[in-house]
């Protein structure tokens, strides 16, 4: 499909897994003008009933390759356990289909690596579900700071936590830890030169259920980011400091969730001022901004069929997936180090 297309063909999607985020997938998608739910795939039949009462115009399989065979689908959306991803989205990618693959997009980078090869060879959109970044909060974040309204970004620090969910095949940091890698990537177009991290399982034969992470950046940028599924409360805070500017966000708060704060320090090295205080601060004003309020799902839902109608690449494409992956691998082999530092490849932004 080209942008050319005066029909504005409607995109056909399939969605695979209906559990947790499935169901979110599919009313969204059912949603928008310009895309359709063509056929959703889970191996539990019982899901499947449910599927065919709320949407009976939808098709319904258990089998997946069915679903990637059918000529009428043009992108496939997995919602399957992490360890599936790769299997899956590799046999879409070979059929000739978009993929919409869930966070983490794999278990490992070679398996990420060899999806995003894939897509490019074949000319496919490779989108991978990092939802927050399509948040009208973090894309305000994201105009400050590159208009330069903070200044120089010193720090980067997250709190994360609640009571649960435990997850049987990833540990805390591809759960929880996993947005603020994403979020990280999309503000400051840096990639982590190391990581340390320190972190427990509590409990014998379950992956890690608490982290504290450290990520270091060529720029000096600091950023940590503390993540739990043992906390007596749900905490979404993320704070980031400027040197002009100081940005704080809290996912859980109804309304004014960013507040800009015209707080700073200043640094002088000017001998005449040796003998005073070497640091000042600055305090001004408090302001909310307004956000764009929109579902982030339904934007990002949107930005992903008009990619694949007009070729363009997605903002959270295979690229900016696979160094997520690669950073969730270096905190976890940093954990189980005890906290020893790994230290990442330099590489700039893929264009």
């Amino acid at each position: 499909m080209s942008a050319g297309n005066e029909e504005k063909k409607t995109v056909n999607i399939g969605v695979v897994g209906y559990g947790y985020w499935g169901p979110n997938l599919v009313r969204n998608f059912s949603e928008l003008h310009q895309a359709r739910v063509h056929t959703v795939a889970d191996l539990n039949p019982k899901v499947l009933e449910i599927v065919a009462r709320r949407f009976p115009a939808t098709k319904t399989t258990t089998d997946f390759q069915e679903m990637i065979r059918d000529p009428e689908i043009d992108a496939v959306a997995i919602a399957t356990p992490v360890n599936t991803h790769f299997s899956l989205a590799m046999a879409a990618l070979k059929a000739g289909k978009h993929v919409w693959l869930e966070k983490p997009m794999a278990e490992t980078s070679l398996q990420a690596r060899a999806l995003v090869e894939e897509a490019e060879k074949r000319g496919l959109i490779l989108h991978v579900d990092h939802t927050f970044i399509y948040t009208g909060t973090v894309r305000k974040m994201k105009e400050l700071i590159d208009a330069g309204d903070l200044g120089k970004i010193l720090y980067y620090d997250s709190i994360r936590v609640n009571l649960g969910l435990f997850q049987r095949d990833v540990n805390v940091i591809s759960d929880l830890g996993v947005h603020d890698f994403s979020i990280l990537d999309y503000l400051f177009e840096e990639h982590p030169v190391a990581v340390s991290a320190a972190g427990i399982n509590h409990f014998p034969g379950t992956p890690e259920n608490l982290a504290y992470i450290t990520l270091f950046y060529e720029s000096g940028l600091i950023a940590h980011a503390n993540v739990s599924w043992l906390a007596p409360v749900k905490v979404r805070q993320i704070l980031i400091g400027g040197a002009n500017k100081m940005i704080t966000y809290d996912d859980l708060e109804p309304s004014e969730k960013l507040k800009i704060y015209d707080k700073g320090v200043s640094f002088t090295d000017d001998p005449k001022q040796i003998h005073e205080m070497r640091v000042g601060y600055r305090t001004g004003d408090m302001w909310a901004p307004k956000v764009d309020g929109s579902e982030a799902l339904r934007v990002e839902g949107e930005h992903f069929v008009d990619c694949i109608v007009n070729g363009t690449k997605p903002i959270t494409d295979g690229h900016l997936g696979l160094r997520v992956v690669e950073v969730i691998e270096a905190a976890t082999s940093s954990m189980r180090g005890r906290g020893e530092t790994v230290h990442l490849p330099r590489q700039g932004k893929s264009v």
